[in-house]
């Protein structure tokens, strides 16, 4: 197995948007499968210390979502839209239940870099530059790189 990447996080200056990058020794279709497949999904998102169950989900074109993330026994609740799903891209609504007039809109790609690796590039567009910045205090990066390292670990073993 080889080193474990971490994933690039930036905050945009002039909009209120959060960008997402990290490199995967994957192909496409198995990044897009683990960001749809809900039994996949549950097993790599999120930090160590929590386990997700899936309430909803129809990763399709117009579907919708749910899940809840545990941790020492208190619920965290996450729900949104898929507006557009596609092999390539990804595109959704992401609302934290603790903050149901925080809606984010997602868009993730799918890039193929050849020789079996993947970039996934993500970026989250919130309403205001103080919810943006709250989600980068949140300490949201543990999650995103303990997840995505998580994922590498499934990709690796055959999982995905």
């Amino acid at each position: 197995m080889t080193t474990i990447a971490q994933t690039s996080i930036e905050a945009d200056p002039k909009v209120p948007v959060i960008r997402l990058s990290r490199d995967f020794e994957a192909t496409p279709e198995q990044l897009f499968r683990a960001h749809t497949d809900p039994v996949l999904f549950a097993r790599w998102v999120g930090p160590d210390a929590m386990t997700t169950r899936i309430e909803h989900w129809d990763a399709t074109s117009g579907g919708s979502w749910r899940y809840v993330s545990v941790r020492d026994g208190t619920e965290y609740g996450f729900h949104g839209c898929f507006h557009e799903v596609r092999p390539d891209r990804i595109v959704q609504t992401f609302t934290y239940d603790g903050d149901p007039d925080g809606v984010s809109l997602a868009t993730m790609w799918f890039e193929d870099l050849g020789g079996g690796r993947t970039r996934l590039r993500s970026q989250s567009l919130v309403d205001s530059f103080e919810a943006r910045d709250s989600w980068l205090r949140s300490g949201m990066e543990v999650g995103v790189d303990q997840g995505y390292a998580k994922l590498e670990r499934m990709i690796h073993d055959g999982t995905v």
